[in-house]
């Protein structure tokens, strides 16, 4: 006679399925970046996080530490995936400007498709202020210097090095600014296509950089001012 199948066995009710750390991780900060998003900081409850990730609190003390490193860890993460994706955009084969246009347009896709990292980042963190808003200057100064070598990049080309090497990092700091601020407006205003942001600011800041690098300077026309 055949050998009787054997029952598969249950797992008691209410434990967690064993994962691998990795995995558990990412579950509670992607859990904990939609509670912080929806809520802020101070309002934001461990019990909720809990809830959403569908672990339990001291699990997540155990593998993230106290809220306030869990937030922490929220924007470490997603502050890396944000420039992960802006530096995947940019196409080096291509001129600065169409390198910087393909950069907006990977970062406006990474604010489309990850909201909630984004509010995190550009309004909960900030809001908190602290060493949460020392995390984001350390996100935003990356996010300069990336910029940064594009604007070089095109006044070395036009034979503008010097005058670039003075300015690039300031214009890097005026464009990051815009970009921010445009992309916070753009959380209340979502009918607006990534690529028409990414134009939209090309037009507001490139033209005039264009004018710079060729040597065009707009002076003020009161020698006294």
């Amino acid at each position: 006679m055949p050998e009787a199948e054997q029952p598969e066995k249950t797992r008691p009710a209410g434990r967690s399925k064993r994962l691998p750390r990795e995995v558990r991780e990412r579950q509670i900060l992607d859990a904990a970046v939609q509670v912080f998003s929806r809520y802020g900081y101070h309002p934001a409850s461990m019990d909720e996080v809990s809830e959403v990730a569908g672990v339990s609190k001291p699990m997540i003390y155990a593998y993230l530490g106290s809220k306030e490193d869990l937030f922490t860890h929220c924007i470490r993460r997603e502050s890396a995936r944000l420039l992960d994706a802006v530096a995947a955009g940019i196409r080096p084969e291509l001129a600065p400007d169409m390198q910087l246009w393909h950069g907006l347009r990977s970062f406006y896709r990474f604010v489309h498709e990850y909201r909630d990292s984004w509010t995190v980042l550009h309004r909960q963190a900030l809001a908190v202020g602290g060493t949460f808003a020392d995390e984001i200057n350390q996100l935003r100064q990356q996010a300069i210097e990336l910029v940064a070598v594009l604007v070089k990049s095109a006044g070395s080309r036009a034979e503008l090095a010097d005058q670039v090497q003075k300015s690039g990092e300031g214009l890097a700091v005026a464009l990051v600014g815009a970009a921010e601020s445009l992309a916070d407006w753009w959380i209340d205003h979502p009918s607006v296509t990534e690529g028409m942001l990414a134009s939209w600011l090309m037009n507001l800041v490139w033209l005039g950089f264009n004018d710079l690098v060729e040597g065009k300077l707009w002076t003020p026309s009161d020698p006294a001012a």
